[in-house]
């Protein structure tokens, strides 16, 4: 939770400040643009409030690091639709800042909602997961925060992500390990996300670093495109 509220406002400040010219920039989210990959970030933490309108399930089988396994249960068809679902959400939106707003009342309203939640909730995700709430927040901080980089990097801004949520998203990956890198690089050469000069995935090899399956591949450089579960589906 300390992780989300700190992660959520900073994403929403982001996107209220957007210009048409950025907007548009293209993302290592391909084919998503700034608008697209928004659309997605403010759909992910818009999952919470739509599974806690479910009923919960008796118990939970996944774990976070459990949902990010590649075993299939999207198929390339839903994948594509939820892609350009994105991109034909971003073409409707009436300025550049419009997510940044719908950003800023999903979490005014799924703040105050967590914070009544018992810790041993079970919430169902989409793909048909039963998890500990608390786990699946563990993947909203990881689609904010990851996401975050593809902004800053679409931007050309310092890579935004608040203290918490990057403790989140490191001990994801590599537990109580030490990566051997700074946090920050160890996370972008974990996820796909590293930059011209930065250190390579090379640079874990004995890290111990778990390997998420956080979308399929783009073909310019490796990135996280608009996939499965990161980019594609939340």
């Amino acid at each position: 939770m300390a992780a989300l509220c700190a992660e959520a406002p900073r994403v929403a400040g982001v996107l209220l400040g957007l210009a048409e010219e950025e907007a548009v920039r293209p993302t290592r989210c391909a084919p998503w643009d700034v608008a697209a990959l928004a659309v997605h970030m403010v759909g992910a933490l818009h999952q919470v409030a739509l599974m806690l309108d479910d009923v919960a399930p008796e118990r939970a089988l996944v774990e976070a690091a459990g949902y990010y396994t590649p075993d299939g249960q999207m198929s390339a068809q839903t994948d594509e639709e939820r892609v350009a679902s994105a991109v034909e959400a971003a073409a409707r939106r009436s300025d550049a800042g419009e997510m940044g707003r719908v950003c800023e009342g999903v979490w005014r309203e799924l703040e105050p909602r967590l914070a009544k939640e018992p810790s041993d909730r079970v919430v169902l995700t989409r793909h048909g997961d039963a998890m500990l709430l608390t786990d699946f927040l563990v993947t909203r901080v990881v689609e904010l925060a990851l996401h975050g980089l593809d902004l800053a990097d679409a931007l050309g801004r310092d890579a935004g992500m608040s203290p918490e949520a990057l403790d989140v998203v490191a001990r994801l990956l590599f537990g109580n390990g030490d990566p051997g890198l700074p946090a920050m690089a160890a996370v972008r050469a974990a996820t796909g996300r590293v930059l011209p000069g930065g250190a390579g995935p090379e640079a874990l090899a004995g890290s111990g670093v778990r390997v998420l399956a956080l979308g399929r591949r783009d073909g310019a450089g490796g990135g996280d495109a608009a996939g499965r579960r990161s980019a594609g589906s939340g």
